[in-house]
């Protein structure tokens, strides 16, 4: 096999707080010079020899996931207005094709949709293969249809780098109108439908401003709604369910503000501010009417570290607060979506998730019961302010996505659809639970495991194991299903995921003792689970690869330092591993927004020399002999420059790295490739290198 690449060493001195370090690799960072390209051309082409044993096996897991997956589907039907409105997919097709069907007046039941059967007066509003033609990336941003049902939006991104062009056509006539309005965060309709509400990005890709289009006029005659100068702040909106009130929030990671537009009146007019911004208070706001009264039910973290659930007076959103759902330690309140007569509640305790209904008379929240210990549920896909049924979704690890409308009236949940998995799966044959690792500080951590029964439970027999972590933003890794999966657990692998610190499985105070100068603790978390996995008799060192992405990459790298002895394979997808590096520039894309997760170390001496300590490009080390590691990017990641993984990989091997591979999109976004087929291959590579790795190949 060729030799792999070896980035040339060029001097970069960055001083800071007195610290001084030379960084040889920094010269990645030109992402248009033809010598960078041309470097991470030559790591994909290494990349690529240094697997080609494993074409078979790559081509073998694409047909399985292939093979279980009803190509041509549709989703269920979701009413708004007159119309039906859902997706379908087409055996060969990349993209999902967008249509409705006229509804009959009042009939709640959606239509019985048979994949592959024409679908009676069916009209197509958007086929993401025909958009996609002729561009490499093809991602859809924002998608609305007016209230009248009209026009329909739609804003594409063919880079990959989340800036949207919004277009609008005539649904009436078909016809794509002038409006277009390019690099965009997206946008929505005006309930009336005769103009368009968006958000425009500032040079570190942070969406700042919110304008107003009203179609047939010139973009640059757009109003501006409103614009949030402060760095660390995004700026998003919405329309509450009952098209009352425009929401404009603004946030970082620990504070957030809100505002109301009466769209009864003006939607130009002043925003009606609901709660000063107060540092590390957080709240989200809806809109309810009880006994004739507009309300606002606001969710907020004010001396309440799991979140209460309160609601004023809409005329007086500073006045008198009513308690709804009082703060209870270890019960974190998600969010709430208010229809006309109820609330939908949603919370976590106990590490899962859970939903309640709100009656608005008696402020009583009734929790949905559901069988399996492990389970993601919650509600999707309700346009309407008023209906008769509550569509929600509900998975666990061995239960495919599945669609329930629960009728109001009766109480019963109403199966709709449930993921076809071909091939003849069965439920029973798999098995899931959680088991709890003892971290060095005594904390217990939750690991959920999730095996093929017919290989014995874990721990009555060495089994190969692939443990993924994530640990970060207060983001939960919740039970959910994966085609994909099961490739490599009907080859007796066992998938477990380590709930870390850092993430929001078990309430905010998981989340806050995982982050900031309590970051360490995600890292040494998950190598407690890895190591109770092993102590207990379910795999050994050499039978465990390690997985996560994003800042799961950063999990990833500072792992191979902690522990490389521990797993036989490290697999990190575009992974945050230079992260000092980038919280050290404020002009890059998200890294001002970020110090409210990691600190600020350009003003803090502090963090940065506790971001030094862990950070995984600055502690490579050269005495430890890392085990095999993948680490894959895009080179148009605007959320993780493509650099961070492109210098760790040259870091690692002028450490005496032996196994060590970059692979680099060349036309994709942090989110990876576009296109199902493509996602399928690209999971298949993946599983193919970490089944090498636990010598199942």
């Amino acid at each position: 096999m060729t030799n792999a690449p070896a980035a040339a060493r060029r001097s970069h001195i960055r001083t800071h707080h007195g610290d001084s370090f030379d960084d040889p690799y920094e010269w990645l960072r030109e992402k248009d010079s033809p010598e960078v390209v041309a470097h991470l051309e030559a790591e994909n082409a290494y990349t690529d020899t240094a697997t080609a044993h494993l074409a078979d096996l790559r081509e073998t897991i694409f047909q399985e996931i292939k093979g279980r997956v009803q190509e041509t589907d549709l989703s269920v039907p979701s009413r708004r207005g007159d119309w039906w409105y859902y997706s379908r997919s087409e055996e060969g097709s990349q993209y999902g094709i967008h249509c409705r069907a006229a509804a009959a007046p009042d009939d709640w039941t959606p239509p019985t949709l048979e994949p592959g059967v024409p679908v009676p007066g069916e009209e197509i509003l958007l086929d993401g293969n025909v958009e996609a033609e002729g561009h490499e990336f093809f991602s859809l941003g924002s998608f609305d249809v007016s209230d009248d049902a009209t026009r329909l939006l739609w804003a594409p991104d063919y880079d990959g780098d989340e800036l949207y062009t919004i277009r609008v056509r005539d649904l009436t006539t078909g016809e794509t109108l002038a409006d277009e309005i390019p690099r965009t965060g997206g946008g929505f309709f005006t309930p009336d439908g005769t103009a368009i509400v968006y958000t425009t990005r500032d040079d570190a890709w942070r969406p700042d401003t919110l304008w107003l289009h009203r179609l047939g006029t010139p973009v640059d005659e757009d109003v501006k709604l409103f614009h949030e100068p402060d760095e660390r702040f995004w700026l998003g909106a919405g329309i509450t369910r009952s098209r009352r009130y425009l929401v404009i929030g603004v946030g970082s990671s620990i504070t957030s503000e809100e505002y109301l537009v009466d769209l009864h009146g003006d939607i130009t007019a002043e925003p009606q501010l609901v709660w000063p911004r107060v540092e590390g208070v957080e709240y989200e706001v809806d809109h309810a009417v009880v006994d004739g009264e507009d309300r606002l039910v606001i969710l907020h973290n004010q001396d309440a570290l799991d979140f209460e659930l309160v609601s004023v007076a809409a005329s007086d959103p500073q006045g008198e607060r009513r308690v709804i759902m009082a703060h209870e330690p270890g019960r974190r309140i998600l969010g709430v979506d208010c229809f006309r007569d109820f609330g939908v509640v949603g919370y976590r305790s106990e590490g899962l998730e859970r939903i309640g209904l709100l009656d608005y008379t008696t402020d009583a929240v009734e929790e949905l019961g559901f069988d399996e210990p492990l389970f993601s549920a919650g509600p999707a896909g309700n346009p309407e302010w008023h209906s008769p049924f509550l569509r929600l979704s509900y998975t666990s690890f061995v239960t495919p996505a599945t669609v329930y409308d629960l009728d109001l009236e009766t109480s019963e949940l109403v199966l709709r659809k449930q993921q076809p998995v071909l091939g003849g799966y069965e439920p029973s044959e798999y098995g899931q639970e959680r088991r709890w690792a003892e971290a060095a500080d005594g904390t217990l951590v939750p690991i959920s495991l999730v095996w093929k029964r017919s290989f014995g439970d874990p721990g009555a027999g060495l089994r190969p194991v692939h443990l993924y972590g994530y640990g970060s933003y207060e983001h939960s890794i919740d039970p959910g299903f994966s085609v994909a999966r099961l490739s490599e657990l009907d080859r007796g692998v066992v998938f477990a995921v380590a709930h870390v610190r850092g993430g929001g499985e078990m309430g905010r105070g998981w989340y806050e003792d995982g982050k900031l100068q309590h970051k360490r603790n995600t890292f040494t978390d998950f190598v407690a689970c890895a190591e109770h996995l092993i102590a207990t008799g379910v795999t050994s060192a050499e039978r465990m690869v390690a997985e996560g992405g994003s800042a799961g990459g950063l999990l990833m790298g500072a792992v191979a330092n902690l522990a490389p002895s521990t797993f036989a394979g490290i697999l990190a997808s575009v992974p945050f591993v230079d992260a000092l590096t980038s919280m050290l520039d404020p002009s890059l894309p998200l890294t001002v927004i970020e110090w409210d997760e990691w600190g600020d170390p350009l003003h803090d001496a502090e963090v940065y020399f506790y971001m030094k300590s862990y950070t995984p490009y600055e502690n490579i080390r050269s005495d430890a002999a890392y085990p095999k590691i993948l680490a894959m990017t895009s080179i148009n990641d605007t959320r993780v420059l493509y650099v961070e993984p492109a210098k760790w990989v040259a870091a690692l091997r002028h450490a005496g790295a032996q196994d060590v591979l970059l692979k680099c999109e060349m036309a994709a976004g942090h989110g990876g490739v576009s296109g199902r087929y493509n996602a399928w291959r690209e999971r298949s590579f993946e599983l193919a290198w970490m089944l090498d790795a636990l010598g199942l190949a």
